[in-house]
């Protein structure tokens, strides 16, 4: 069972995780320290303080860290297929973070695969 998780909040992600759309995670700050390539994690949906679903398990792939301004088109689509450009991505993390986000902050994109169960041998 891992020991670590990512979260999200949204319903709407759930369906995005569940048909490999998302396949990737940006977070504001560093979370270097906390993942790490090669960790296996619960992904889980569910508001904040409530209970929380299990989507899948994964293995973590890349952790890096950067600016805004340095994340390519592909990789803010793989944390959100719904989005291409920084300042759309500015504008959604300060949503989700309740602040003001530029393309100066700091992020932490998180690459991941879903462990799919096997069956039998």
């Amino acid at each position: 069972m891992p020991s670590y998780a990512l979260n999200f909040y949204s319903p709407i992600v759930e369906a995005q995780l569940r048909s490999n759309r998302k396949t990737a995670t940006i977070r504001l700050g560093d979370k270097s320290r906390k993942y790490q390539k090669g960790m296996i994690i619960a992904v889980l949906v569910g508001a904040r303080f409530s209970p929380r679903q299990h989507v899948f398990d994964a293995v973590i792939d890349k952790v890096e860290v950067k600016t805004i301004s340095e994340l390519s088109p592909n990789e803010i689509e793989h944390d959100n297929p719904e989005i291409r450009h920084t300042e759309e991505l500015c504008r959604f993390l300060g949503q989700l973070y309740n602040r003001d986000v530029t393309e100066d902050d700091t992020i932490t994109l998180i690459r991941f695969s879903a462990i799919k169960p096997s069956y039998g041998f």
